[in-house]
């Protein structure tokens, strides 16, 4: 911003005392005008232009399977949602592609259905570095606990422990509808969303113990509310949680296995929610 001439001021002020001009005394308020107003169209085309960046989001995703219908909704939500939002988003099936420059790019993560194994070394670590030193922001979903031994491969003890200490212990095969109750109406990612909501088709994942000690618990699913019922229970069941000991924003949504969940008003807010605050706008 142009500051403003002060000997300018000076010289028109002692003119002015010398001759008892009236058009010296316009002239030093236009001149102070002129300025006033070339300074806040300057921070004005600056502020714009920085609004106007779109931000940069990284979509790692699991396609086919079990979550491939979900997948692929979410991928087409994201892309009607990337002019309202303002976002350009890249997606990615594995983590070859992960090292600490490449997550460079992005002001936000979304794990989409993608599991906490399979990682590369390199990927692990740069994933690590970003999360721990709120280099950008993340947003998980569903698959992003399956934590234990799968597929040969080992838990990811720092994944475990940034997901709240738990280990996957079982899941809802038949699917079930289940009511969700807000409990932190105050937080950003919960703005605009009812009290309470439905949630349909999901498999409710329990784990060896309760996450809510270690995390921030956003919203918690009834247990007897599940149509059709399931003995598969974890008594206080929370399903949407932050970790607030990251620097990173981060939140994980433990629902995130039918496509009807972009049908479902209150996931889609919630969703669109975490992504502005998530990149930190």
């Amino acid at each position: 911003m142009n500051k403003p001439n002060y000997k300018h001021f000076y010289y028109f002020y002692t003119l002015m005392k010398k001759t008892g001009s009236l058009f010296v005394l316009i002239a030093l308020i236009v001149c102070s005008c002129s300025m006033k107003t070339a300074s806040q169209k300057e921070e004005k085309a600056t502020t714009v232009g920085k609004e106007n960046k779109p931000f940069n989001v990284l979509v790692l995703t699991e396609r086919g399977g079990q979550h491939g219908g979900f997948t692929d909704a979410a991928l087409q939500w994201l892309e009607q949602e990337k002019e309202t939002q303002d976002f350009i988003f890249t997606e990615i099936n594995n983590t070859q592609p992960i090292n600490a420059a490449y997550l460079s790019q992005y002001n936000l993560i979304i794990q989409l259905d993608f599991p906490p194994y399979t990682w590369t070394q390199e990927a692990e670590n740069a994933f690590m570095q970003y999360i721990d030193n709120g280099l950008g922001g993340w947003v998980g979903f569903h698959h992003a606990t399956l934590l234990g031994e799968f597929d040969g491969y080992p838990m990811w003890e720092w994944f475990s422990e940034f997901m709240g200490g738990i280990r996957f212990q079982n899941y809802i095969a038949p699917l079930a509808d289940g009511t969700v109750k807000v409990e932190d109406k105050e937080h950003p990612v919960m703005k605009g969303v009812n009290e309470s909501f439905v949630i349909p088709d999901d498999e409710w994942y329990t784990f060896d113990k309760n996450p809510r000690p270690n995390v921030q618990v956003l919203a918690s699913v009834d247990e007897s509310t599940y149509q059709p019922t399931s003995d598969i229970k974890m008594g206080d069941h929370p399903v949407v949680w932050v970790n607030k000991k990251k620097k990173a924003r981060n939140v994980y949504f433990l629902i995130g296995h039918s496509n009807k969940l972009f049908d479902t008003p209150e996931f889609t807010t919630m969703f669109r929610n975490a992504i502005q605050w998530g990149a930190g706008k």
